[in-house]
């Protein structure tokens, strides 16, 4: 098996590009090479995993046209198309292997495309990478794919699924992960900098240099999330497809001219491995939120408890535990409960002002809300607990704010009105960097016109528990 991570940015197609694509150079050399290796290894199938594919929470996309196609319209150019025949055996091999591994595959029919604007054809990142394997080799059926927003033990399953399914067909296979590193390397970047993005650049390179590829699954997925990466979940799949096996992997360029991290880098499998690195991420992630639950405050164990109480029985929790303390007990405050899994946002819900006698009850109804009564997600299941972790804000009371100079985004959270409409957002949240940009956001959450309508603002700081 062989697979490479390739950049997508559709900046690279010389007919888009329109000469800024010669400050990537590097990137281009390295993608040149890679075509000619994939020329030279004749692959009868190429499966591509895409993070501008259609993803799903909890369902990796995987395509089921017969011919997969698309173009560069969007961009401008017209004349430049793509289509690829699908191996419609594997897929269907792929969709039940998944099901009897427990994961869930999502097809996308016309209605779905008509209801939720997604589309079965090919997405930029997958045309860019083909752009340059198609200037040297076409013979190869196609499998378009992407990953979803599950934990890294289900990524690496799917990967190892995909190589299954490829093998019992009898053929010859490689697997494309697509993904851009940091978007945020500078300021004058498209989005802007955040010193986590040189970081995880440099420490995932690193990596690939010396082929320690086990020690990817220590990163801290805090650290890529605040990067603004769209290409580690690719990786981890591709990973799966190795299982078993030593991986050689060698990087063929690194750079970031525009602001975001452009990293070609190939794998090659070696000989047997004598540990699972499957078990491996399986102990890691055990031990990691173990040390989580450990190192849980009154307030987050409490908030946990809760909604696990409520997960397991339906009801609220019926006692106060011991170990809550007596401000707990004896204040009252608006507060908000947030629940990630595995890096991702998983529920969030709250109250601006105390409507419980105290915080701990405050945190017993708000816990359960936001695994229940958040409508941007399905309901908490009691088989995900155990992989939930949590977050507890305290709000002070709100208070009126005469100018914008009386906002710090990292220090205040906001709550605009216009009438009945109110929005709320808490304070540094990744990715909110500006005044602006939180005001935009409220507003939006608000249903407020930021440009054109009038509104209130107050601000308030919370307490943050996690």
């Amino acid at each position: 098996m062989v697979g490479y991570l390739l950049p997508h940015p559709p900046v690279l197609i010389p007919e888009i590009g329109r000469g800024e694509e010669k400050k990537c150079q590097a990137t281009l050399d390295a993608l040149g090479k890679i075509a000619d290796e994939i020329a030279e290894y004749k692959p009868e199938v190429i499966v591509i995993i895409s993070p501008h594919a259609p993803v799903f929470s909890d369902a990796f996309f995987l395509n089921d046209k017969p011919e997969i196609g698309g173009s560069l319209a969007r961009w401008g150019v017209y004349g430049i198309e793509f289509r690829f025949k699908n191996n419609l055996e594997i897929v269907q091999d792929i969709a039940k292997m998944c099901s009897k591994e427990g994961l869930t595959v999502g097809f996308v029919s016309d209605k779905i495309q008509k209801r939720y604007g997604v589309s079965r054809d090919l997405d930029h990142g997958a045309m860019v990478p083909l752009y340059f394997v198609t200037k040297k080799y076409k013979e190869f059926e196609l499998i378009h794919t992407s990953y979803c927003m599950l934990d890294d033990i289900k990524l690496y399953k799917y990967g190892m699924i995909l190589r299954r399914a490829i093998e019992k067909h009898g053929k010859k296979g490689l697997i494309i992960a697509s993904g851009d590193l940091s978007h945020k390397l500078s300021y004058d970047g498209p989005y802007g900098f955040a010193k986590e993005g040189p970081e995880f650049d440099r420490l995932l390179v690193e990596l690939l240099q010396s082929s320690n590829t086990r020690a990817l699954y220590d990163i801290d997925p805090e650290l890529s999330e605040k990067a603004a990466e769209c290409g580690f979940r690719s990786i981890k799949v591709l990973l799966g497809s190795f299982e078993g096996y030593s991986i050689e992997s060698k990087v063929y360029s690194y750079e970031g001219p525009f602001g975001v991290g452009y990293c070609v880098a190939a794998f090659y499998q070696k000989g047997e491995e004598s540990s699972s690195l499957f078990e491996e991420i399986v102990q890691k992630r055990e031990e990691r939120l173990k040390k989580i639950r450990e190192n849980e405050d009154e307030y987050i164990r409490l908030a946990r408890e809760s909604l696990e109480y409520y997960v397991r029985h339906r009801r609220y929790l019926d006692h106060i535990p011991d170990y809550v303390t007596e401000r707990m007990l004896r204040e009252r405050a608006g507060v908000f409960v947030s629940i990630k899994k595995d890096g991702n946002l998983r529920g969030c819900i709250g109250t601006i002002f105390p409507t419980q006698e105290n915080i701990a009850k405050e945190i017993i109804r708000n816990a359960v809300a936001a695994g229940f009564h958040d409508p941007r997600f399905e309901e908490v299941t009691e088989d995900e607990l155990d992989s939930l972790v949590y977050d507890v804000d305290i709000l002070s009371p709100p208070e009126k704010v005469n100018s914008k100079d009386q906002l710090d985004p990292k220090k205040y959270g906001v709550i605009v009105r216009k009438g009945t409409r109110q929005g709320l957002l808490l304070p540094d949240l990744e990715g909110v960097d500006t005044v602006e940009d939180q005001l935009k956001i409220a507003c939006r959450k608000a249903g407020i016109d930021y440009e054109s309508e009038d509104f209130e603002i107050e601000r308030f700081t919370v307490e943050r528990h996690k």
